[in-house]
């Protein structure tokens, strides 16, 4: 199967794709030369900016930005991030990075991340993504919009 790179993917796209419920978004791309590490498989550090350009394409398809308009443009943080290696990727593999808003509170949200090729699960992920004001330092509630993009599209519950 043959599918759209750097492209919102959804629904049935995911499922052939071989992304399992509860992911209802990804996006799919193809492993370059520069990210391979003297092995011949990704680098560990790559995913990081797979998940980020996935975060950004998220942001933007649940309305909570554009990153057009700099004056208001919300300020994300990421507080903190990990990923699990499960099996490697090599050169010209199609991969789908698949994500979802897990929980939320009051100033954060939970995400859950996963990299799969062929249907095959190759990496797992969780971030927490802050929030604030534009000192950068004061939380800031989140939206209602965002609450509300969070727990239709992703099922994302509130986390005490």
């Amino acid at each position: 199967m043959s599918l759209p790179l750097l492209t919102p993917l959804t629904g049935d796209l995911l499922r052939q794709a071989g992304v399992p419920e509860p992911f209802a978004f990804g996006q799919a791309d193809r492993v370059k030369f520069h990210e391979l590490d003297v092995l011949d498989h990704v680098n560990n550090a790559r995913y990081l900016s797979w998940f980020e350009t996935f975060r950004i394409a998220y942001l933007r398809a649940y309305g909570i930005s554009d990153y057009a308009d700099t004056e208001g443009r919300p300020v994300l943080v990421l507080k903190s991030v990990a990923i699990d290696y499960r099996a490697p990727l090599h050169l010209e593999d199609t991969y789908v990075v698949a994500g979802r808003t897990r929980a939320y509170r009051r100033t954060s949200w939970a995400m859950d991340y996963a990299v799969f090729c062929d249907g095959k699960l190759c990496a797992t992920s969780n971030a927490v993504i802050c929030l604030m004001e534009n000192d950068f330092v004061t939380k800031k509630p989140l939206p209602e919009r965002y609450i509300q993009a969070f727990e239709t599209r992703d099922g994302a519950q509130k986390d005490s």
